[in-house]
């Protein structure tokens, strides 16, 4: 089976996340503020990671077996 379109999608997808990453702690930086992760960011950042994980795991998974 060719995945090699899955794996460019997630590799831009990641590329993309990673971007959009630096893009919010520069314009954070730029303003002066610090960057800090309180109780409530780490509750709603936490459920999408995990799930993402969750997520590319099963298809790993299922893609070999």
């Amino acid at each position: 089976m060719n995945d090699s379109s899955f794996v460019i999608f997630i590799v831009f997808g990641t590329i993309w996340i990673l971007m959009a990453t630096a893009g919010v702690i520069a314009i954070l930086k730029m303003d002066g503020q610090e960057i800090r992760f309180g109780k409530t960011g780490l509750m709603i950042a936490m459920p999408i990671i995990i799930s993402i994980i969750i997520a590319l795991t099963y298809a790993a998974v299922k893609s070999t077996f």
